[in-house]
């Protein structure tokens, strides 16, 4: 039997007997799907989470832990920084685009507060400390940072700047080990398991159960090669991550990530959107993509970076995906880091999130010129770009990309090359198209009876710009809706 005949939906009256059953079942335990389950369950729901894996957190625990989140949350009052729903609204309306759905971020942004309330409530931790300074994620356990370039150009003369990366607070950090998005998970599936869900482990969900008025009244799975039916009395909601590890659909959809996945765990297959579009599901954004680049901030910030044409494309100072996506999507994934002598030794002096993103100089040498022919450089090429930005840096100043003054400084000699071509990675924002209520859409527009989703297998607030903490936040704020719709249907 193909991949395509075995995620179309089975009619409930063929189904030999049901194994499992509740109320709501939801696929993926996750954010989303710990952020559904507690939600239905105090809606008063018997909540079911089918978990592929053999145990809970998914992505979102082995993540840093930003939840993008802002309009003037407790954190950011208790640290001094000022911002609305509205100016949050304008940030991501300039920075998710383009194609966003402006009622979603709308809706998110006027939720924000609240939804970080919510987190408090559960037991997630913020600690009261600011981190300022550029990088991939606080090197310790402060609380909140810039995640999304909002202080940077061009950001910064359309909204006012205001930090919204919001981190759960960590002992004993290991950044890339077991950071902020464990001390995420913890606390809600704590949560959840008080409220009695429950979970049952290393279940594999392959297809969709529908009743003869095509409304979802369950699951098929597997678990150890032995086929399950599971039933949900109320709804069913999709929590299944992303397809950044599904080559069909990598090709297919986002093909610019071919061979460059991360960020993101093997299990996240796109059997969530897969099984839902065999019921006639509509998509967005699939072409979407978040890209990291591998380069340590603190270095970028205090250089200039080029493409293979020796110009500059982007200020150094701003968030690293929004390089990442600029050097991946807009320049044939070329990237080189110009720095000199005395700002790499200021970088390497400097505490940093992100040593593990440096790396020694590919080239070095006297002078500019020396450098453009070591690189193989057009002659001339790079020598110009530094001439441009030397002569506006004598005066703190970069008219032609907006760098912050803070960063701005004249290169000087000896002088450094970094070759960082193909130092980007990245995994997928498309997905499902939902309503408000986390309900999924038909092609038709209609909402598909009995099934919800949300997280990455949906298309969130992101349609192409990305903010670190957009996945975390909107997954568990659309979680909580999914879980109150099916809960109540």
């Amino acid at each position: 039997m193909t991949e395509t005949t075995t995620v179309r939906p089975l009619r409930a009256d063929a189904v030999p007997g049901w194994d499992l059953e509740a109320d709501v079942v939801i696929a993926g335990y996750g954010v989303a799907g710990a952020a559904a389950a507690i939600e239905a369950a105090r809606a008063g729901a018997e909540v079911l989470v089918l978990e592929r894996t053999g145990g809970w957190g998914g992505a979102a625990a082995q993540s840093g832990g930003f939840i993008y989140l802002g309009g003037g949350t407790a954190l950011q009052k208790a640290l001094g920084f000022e911002d609305t729903p509205e100016n949050m609204e304008r940030f991501l309306l300039a920075a998710l685009g383009p194609g966003v759905d402006e009622a979603k971020i709308h809706d998110y942004c006027q939720g924000s507060v609240e939804h970080f309330d919510w987190l408090v409530a559960q037991g997630v931790p913020f600690k009261e400390e600011f981190w300022g300074e550029p990088g991939w994620e606080p090197p310790h356990d402060e609380g909140l940072m810039y995640s999304g370039g909002e202080n940077a150009a061009p950001f910064h003369t359309i909204a006012t700047p205001a930090p919204r990366g919001h981190l759960p607070q960590m002992q004993n950090k290991r950044t890339g080990e077991k950071g902020g998005g464990y001390m995420l998970m913890k606390p809600l599936t704590d949560t959840a398991e008080k409220l009695g869900v429950r979970a049952e482990y290393d279940i594999r969900i392959q297809r969709l159960i529908v009743d003869d008025t095509d409304r979802v009244v369950g699951v098929v799975a597997k678990r150890y090669g032995r086929p399950l039916h599971i039933r949900a009395r109320r709804g069913v909601v999709l929590a299944t991550g992303s397809f950044a590890y599904q080559r069909q659909m990598i090709e297919n959809y986002a093909p610019r990530l071919i061979g460059r996945p991360a960020a993101a765990i093997e299990e996240h297959d796109g059997i969530g959107i897969r099984i839902a579009q065999a019921l006639g599901a509509d998509l967005a954004h699939m072409d979407a993509t978040e890209v990291a680049f591998f380069g340590d901030p603190q270095m970028l910030a205090r250089g200039i970076l080029v493409n293979g044409r020796g110009q500059r494309f982007i200020a150094e100072d701003t968030y690293p995906g929004r390089i990442g996506q600029a050097t991946l999507i807009q320049q044939d994934n070329e990237a080189f880091l110009i720095l000199d002598e005395a700002a790499l030794e200021q970088a390497l002096t400097t505490e940093t999130s992100t040593p593990f993103f440096r790396q020694p100089p590919t080239w070095a040498a006297e002078s500019v010129e020396e450098l453009e022919g070591e690189m193989g450089l057009p002659a001339g090429a790079l020598q110009a770009t530094v001439d441009v930005y030397n002569r506006h840096a004598e005066r703190g100043q970069d008219p032609l990309l907006g760098k912050k003054t803070e960063w701005v400084r004249p290169i000087g000699t000896p002088v450094a090359g970094f070759d960082m071509r193909g130092f980007t990675a990245g995994f997928t924002l498309g997905g499902l198209r939902t309503d408000l209520d986390a309900r999924v859409l038909h092609v038709s527009g209609e909402p598909i009876a009995g099934l919800y989703a949300a997280g990455r297998c949906t298309s969130g607030i992101c349609a192409g710009g990305y903010a670190s903490g957009s996945s975390l936040g909107d997954g568990s704020f659309y979680g909580r809706r999914a879980g109150r719709a099916a809960a109540g249907n």
